[in-house]
């Protein structure tokens, strides 16, 4: 599943939060049930923005297939990310 982080306007805290692609959270109350935490003093309708942030990279090697190369820019194993 997904890492995603996301900030809350009202405490500037930030929380990184897993859950389906498909899934949206709107506010700190859905926010702070996912991550399992409470949500203190903050309003629980208020809106969090969810951050544009990279993802992880998943290996060849993870996915059963150590020995093609790695692409010429080292981010990808595929070969085929143009970004060369």
């Amino acid at each position: 599943m997904p890492t995603y982080d996301y900030v809350c306007d009202v405490n500037n805290q930030m929380l990184e939060v897993k859950h389906k692609m498909n899934e949206i959270v709107h506010n700190w109350g859905e926010l702070c049930e996912k991550a399992n935490i409470s949500p203190g003093e903050t309003p629980l309708d208020s809106p969090v923005r969810k951050l544009a942030t990279g993802g992880q990279v998943v290996k060849r090697s993870s996915m059963g297939n150590p020995d093609l190369p790695p692409c010429a820019t080292g981010g990808c194993q595929s070969g085929m990310c143009d970004l060369n």
